[in-house]
């Protein structure tokens, strides 16, 4: 028989909780040292979101359960920075390092110390904490105020919500960078292609995006990193700069440290270029991207008697590296087509080595970037990765260009069915319309559908497709679902094992929820988050096949363009029979009973803004509550609002313009009043 907590019980097993899963968090994404498996900690989190759910008034905003995100912010703060964000001088030359050290020596008599720290390519962040915990996280912006992403900056699972120890600052701001790891960004772009969207260009631009997305359950699922190198604040007790980290890293903080050389304290210029030759040739080894390295004075007191400049301190200089680049011959422009029909064009390269790997391959994006590149076979072209992980061209040595070269000439047909390629205004690529007889769509679509995210079939992966298409055992993704052991069993690398795994594996997946089906089936622009949106606002297959364009776009981050696919998508007669056949083979087209259970259409048409601080519900419940019921929230006040839902400290800027535009305020006990 399960005893219920009391209050007080609860409010110590949530303090526990939140301590020992803290700690874990630090372990591993700090110190990179985990000491309990992926499972165990997902149980010790899961006990904290039941007990913060039973007691909600116990529930705290820095929670380690608020890590998963959820709430939506429409329109990001403007917030003067109180101490200013200025940016570092650049240099370009080791020639400009030593001009600086000599200007330093005539600025200061004393012997001279510096700190040598990697130069993170990210997005610039500073955070606030008061009493230890984390209260505001602002953007860079331009140096004089930027944008409170606090929201979201709270999912990164390696900035601390709650500092450790007791003997830090009542209030200060610690600086740094947040990036998206390399493996991470590697796999984005995996999935980007898998369902036919451009792939990201480069981390740095995909972190900053990120970073200032709505929905901040898309930003944890996007696993940012950051490291902090910079504390400031009123009466700062350190000595030093690296006092300063070093102390910092024992709050909890992931700074540079020592013993992985990210940083070093150095005395001579010929240790200065040591550091910089060093990370010059092993950056590439690293998970995140540099683009050089900072030289700071150490000390402190000496950095207050040099000074500023009107945009940079003084004591301070950036040495970025030169853009990794390489001239090699394009032998050739090949044509791949993705599982969407989508098609790519790749220069095929004379191997060269750049930024550590060889490179034989480089994309080439669409018509439109040969046509403004003027790009053609056999010519010698410029390949740079500087931030990029995915090589591009850059230019051509026209000079070595022979005389008698031709533009070359985009495809019109399909390089593996050739069938007339066609072009959407407005979309910069080309695609194949032959969806059902192309054969890399066709593989695709397969491959695609058994994924990981999607419907997770053990004992089949990209390979084990390749050979069941080869050998004519499917087609499509139904034919999956009809093998026999006997069809199997002969195949190469086919034992009785891996056979009775495919079958049991195919069998487990018709217990995969509605929102991982409607991914899998791979409509076009229908992503992982798009389709929970989906699924959630229509609740299953039918609902969505017979919805209007108008109908689609009032569901959640629905745009004209998925709108547009997805209709598309079920025109087309064997897609509509591909459902009917999955349906009987007993996939999951509709929300489960449990998924369904409490959902009402009393708020059916209308629009809520949740605002301030609740004691009956959390905020997530009320916005739960309100999508469990048909309403809509919205994170913003417009005229299309109906009701705000306001809680203590509602901030006066909402209230004013609830009060401009006539919006309905109530409270949390008149809103359960309505459900």
């Amino acid at each position: 028989m399960n005893i219920k907590m009391t209050a007080s019980e609860a409010k110590n097993k949530i303090q526990e909780l939140t301590q020992e899963i803290n700690q874990h968090n630090y372990n591993y994404y700090v110190l990179s040292n985990p000491i309990i498996s992926d499972y165990d900690f997902d149980m010790l989190l899961e006990q904290l979101i039941k007990l913060e759910h039973e007691f909600p008034e116990l529930a705290d905003e820095n929670s380690p359960s608020k890590r998963v995100g959820g709430d939506i912010t429409k329109a990001f703060e403007t917030v003067k920075h109180k101490y200013p964000m200025l940016s570092l001088s650049n240099s370009y030359s080791k020639e400009e390092i030593t001009d600086f050290e000599t200007r330093i020596k005539k600025l200061v008599e004393d012997e001279i110390e510096y700190v040598c720290e990697l130069k993170y390519d990210g997005v610039a962040i500073g955070i606030t904490y008061v009493d230890g915990r984390l209260s505001r996280a602002v953007t860079r912006g331009d140096g004089t105020q930027g944008d409170d992403i606090t929201t979201n900056v709270k999912t990164i699972k390696s900035i601390p919500l709650k500092l450790m120890g007791n003997n830090y600052p009542k209030e200060f701001e610690i600086r740094g960078e947040i990036f998206l790891p390399k493996n991470v960004f590697e796999e984005l772009n995996k999935e980007r292609e898998e369902i036919g969207e451009q792939l990201y260009a480069n981390a740095r631009n995909t972190a900053s995006g990120t970073i200032k997305m709505q929905d901040s359950a898309v930003v944890a699922q996007r696993k940012l990193d950051s490291y902090l190198y910079f504390v400031l604040g009123e009466n700062m007790p350190f000595k030093t700069h690296l006092e300063s980290l070093e102390t910092a890293g024992k709050w909890g903080f992931k700074v540079p440290k020592e013993k992985d050389n990210f940083i070093k304290k150095c005395k001579t210029i010929d240790e200065i270029f040591d550091f910089i030759n060093y990370w010059d040739k092993k950056r590439n080894a690293l998970n995140f991207d540099i683009d050089g390295v900072v030289i700071k004075v150490n000390s402190y007191r000496q950095q207050e008697e040099m000074g500023f400049t009107a945009k940079s301190p003084k004591w301070a200089i950036a040495y970025k590296f030169k853009a990794e680049q390489a001239k090699t011959k394009l032998l050739e422009i090949t044509y791949q087509v993705g599982r969407t029909g989508v098609i790519t064009p790749v220069a095929n390269l004379q191997p060269v080595l750049l930024a550590g790997t060889t490179v034989k391959r480089a994309s080439l994006h669409n018509a439109d970037q040969i046509e403004k590149l003027d790009i053609r076979e056999g010519d010698w072209v410029f390949v740079e990765k500087g931030g990029e992980i995915i090589p591009k061209i850059v230019g051509v040595e026209a000079t070595q260009r022979d005389i008698f070269s031709q533009p070359k000439k985009y495809i019109t047909h399909c390089p593996e069915c050739n069938t007339l390629l066609e072009r959407t205004e407005g979309d910069a690529k080309h695609f194949c319309p032959n969806e059902w007889g192309c054969p890399p769509q066709i593989k695709g679509k397969m491959q695609h559908f058994i994924s990981r995210k999607a419907m997770n079939i053990d004992g089949l992966g990209e390979e084990t497709i390749e050979q069941l298409y080869n050998a004519g055992l499917v087609k499509n993704i139904v034919d999956l679902y009809r093998l026999q052991k006997e069809q199997l069993l002969p195949l190469e690398r086919m034992a009785e094992k891996s056979v009775n795994n495919i079958l049991k594996g195919l069998e487990e997946s018709k217990k995969v929820p509605f929102e991982r089906v409607l991914f899998a089936i791979g409509i076009r622009y229908v992503g992982e988050t798009v389709a929970k949106k989906l699924a959630r606002h229509f609740k299953n297959i039918d609902a969505i096949k017979t919805a209007t364009f108008e109908e689609l776009i009032v569901a959640d981050e629905i745009g004209d363009k998925i709108a547009e696919s997805i209709i598309h998508f079920f025109t087309i007669e064997q897609n509509q029979q591909l459902i009917k056949n999955l349906k009987d083979i007993g996939l999951q087209f509709s929300l489960s009973e449990q998924q369904l259970e409490n959902r009402s259409e009393k708020l059916a048409g209308l629009t809520f803004v949740v605002s301030g601080v609740f004691t009956l519900f959390s905020r997530d419940e009320l916005k739960n509550l309100i999508e469990q019921n048909g309403g809509k929230v919205s994170g913003s006040i417009s005229k299309k609002t109906s009701y705000i839902v306001a809680g203590e400290n509602m901030g006066p800027s909402k209230l004013q313009k609830a009060t401009e535009l006539g919006v309905a305020i109530i409270d949390e006990q008149q809103f359960s009043g309505m459900i």
